[in-house]
């Protein structure tokens, strides 16, 4: 049965909240959340950013471990260096100006689109995602995605609040090249995956 008892949906769906909320703290979709989120507007940051990890956790609950599989790891791991390395030039490429109200300039779908791009590619075949997946291989499904996506919504939210935290005490331009370093060293990081 997909659902089981109530208590039993709890006690999956809170182990589930739990494990995935510790997994995910300062992992590099919370960094990638702060780091847009002190770019742009927080709203459409964390609704990418959740939709992402709703398909992703849907993924690996339907799927199991074999949802990982898809793509091999070293294209995977190419893909989000790609992506990575894209945004932190960008980043890094942005000019100086003395009105911060650039943030708002992209409309709200780009963000979206751009948010939800970026923590689904980086976020595919994470050690989260196989959490998921193994969790739901030896538990109820529902409950475990309930858990999973209601954490990674968490964690999520943390960032962007971080992100917006630092708009207001930090110089825009100053946040554009902290955002480059963060998005070239998460594309280093990628790099490095690749040969291990």
């Amino acid at each position: 049965m997909l659902l089981g008892t109530f208590g039993e949906s709890l006690a999956t769906a809170g182990s589930s909240f739990g494990l995935i909320t510790l997994a995910e703290i300062g992992d590099k979709s919370q960094l990638v959340c702060m780091t847009m989120a002190a770019r742009h507007r927080a709203l459409p940051v964390l609704l990418g950013a959740i939709v992402a990890f709703s398909l992703l956790n849907l993924l690996a609950v339907l799927f199991g471990a074999v949802a990982s599989n898809w793509l091999p790891d070293t294209a995977v791991y190419v893909i989000v260096a790609v992506l990575f390395t894209i945004f932190g030039i960008h980043s890094w490429r942005i000019k100086p100006d003395s009105n911060t109200d650039n943030i708002a300039e992209k409309s709200a779908r780009s963000v979206w689109i751009a948010a939800f791009l970026l923590v689904f590619v980086s976020e595919f075949g994470d050690k989260t995602q196989i959490a998921v997946a193994g969790m739901s291989s030896a538990a109820q499904p529902i409950p475990v995605w309930i858990g999973a996506t209601l954490a990674l919504a968490v964690t999520s939210t943390l960032g962007v609040l971080a992100g917006r935290t630092l708009l207001q005490r930090i110089s825009i331009t100053i946040l554009h090249r902290i955002s480059a370093i963060v998005f070239l060293g998460l594309a280093v990081y990628a790099i490095t995956r690749i040969f291990n």
